[in-house]
């Protein structure tokens, strides 16, 4: 009933707002912007752990593969931009599309978002979006080049990169944002059949300064299908701070837990503290160091089939070398370490494992409309 309650005043909120917007305006006949931009991430990494196959953990989606080249991300978008409308439509093809998206059926892989958002007040502070959208959780994205590391962190590989529903958004001035989502679930673009109950998030965004962020992000509802539900709740909060010039940090924690069977009231959690400081040497290199631990003793989002689940800790070392906005060659040392067995080696498995990696990225934006 409080799903159906959150469901009825979501709706509600939508078409109150829409009517106080009914009456048209000049601005709806403005010309808007239309532009492409495109996005590809060519990597190579080596695992020292040697596993058997190419593909090397089953709980990583991002530069994936042991001692191979490969495309890990390539993408194409095409964005409309307007004072009262918006869209967004890209297409995505490598090795981030084939893991993270095996859920999806086929052309469903490859996409990558397909939104379109409305304003539903004057002030244009009132956003209704709709289709596969960004996801609302976490500080890193699927694009390599907006994150302060080549590889992403334990914390955001195992939250959704990627959401499908409907998000109402509000600024009520340049410092707030707080939005409202109802989605088909955890990170799915089809809804997982035989499950009929929607899922909800919540997101309140904070800037008292451009070099402070604060955020806090959560997602309530089932990744099962109705036999079997178990609900899930989870909270997202981080802090992205400016220190010096030349010196900015990320601190981030994820917790989360799910009923252990339906209708129990016993549950288990998961839990990921991060933290990323980054250091500008100079125009074209940057150096960073990330250090992180990831808790799931029951297998909720990472199975292990072990005694002590999934317990690890990592630290990477990334440097950066960028000759110019558009282009970055990165490489990242990662170790992680784990209480139990749970690393693949050629002949069995181990605590410990460690790789390098390298990426050379590009991206790139046009406006067709000018």
């Amino acid at each position: 009933m409080k799903q159906i309650w959150q469901l009825n005043i979501f709706i509600a909120l939508i078409f109150s707002s829409s009517s106080i917007s009914a009456q048209v305006d000049s601005t709806w006949h403005q010309k808007p912007q239309l532009s492409i931009s495109g996005f590809a991430d060519v990597f190579y990494v080596y695992d020292f752990n040697q596993p058997q196959g190419t593909e090397r953990q089953p709980f990583l989606f991002n530069h994936n593969r042991h001692n191979e080249f490969n495309l890990n991300l390539g993408l194409v978008k095409m964005n409309v931009e307007h004072s009262k409308y918006r869209a967004n439509f890209a297409l995505q093809t490598g090795t981030y599309a084939n893991d993270n998206y095996a859920a999806e059926p086929g052309l469903l892989k490859n996409i990558f978002e397909a939104n379109i958002g409305i304003s539903l007040n004057k002030k244009n502070n009132l956003w209704l979006d709709a289709g596969v959208l960004p996801s609302h959780i976490g500080f890193e994205s699927a694009i390599s080049m907006d994150n302060m590391t080549l590889m992403r962190s334990l914390l955001a590989e195992n939250s959704p990169y990627f959401l499908t529903g409907a998000k109402l958004t509000f600024n009520p001035n340049d410092k707030w944002e707080i939005a409202g989502l109802i989605v088909n679930g955890w990170q799915r673009i089809q809804r997982l059949e035989g499950n009929s109950l929607p899922s909800f998030g919540t997101q309140v965004n904070f800037s008292p300064s451009k070099k402070v962020t604060l955020n806090w992000s959560t997602f309530i509802g089932t990744d099962d299908p109705d036999t079997t539900r178990r609900m899930r709740y989870f909270n997202n909060v981080y802090g992205q701070f400016q220190l010096t010039k030349r010196f900015d940090l990320i601190a981030g924690f994820d917790i989360g837990t799910q009923q252990r069977a339906k209708n129990s009231s016993a549950y288990d959690f998961w839990l990921s503290p991060v933290i990323i400081g980054q250091y500008t040497i100079n125009d074209t290199w940057k150096t960073a160091i990330r250090a992180e631990y990831y808790q799931d003793e029951t297998g909720i989002i990472i199975p292990t089939g072990t005694l002590n689940g999934f317990q690890t800790t990592g630290l990477s070392l990334n440097i950066d070398y960028s000759p110019t906005q558009n282009i970055i060659c990165r490489m990242e040392g990662r170790w992680l370490n784990s209480r139990d067995n749970v690393f693949e080696t050629k002949n069995n498995f181990t605590n410990d494992n460690f790789i390098i990696g390298a990426s050379i990225a590009i991206k790139f934006s046009e406006t067709l409309n000018k």
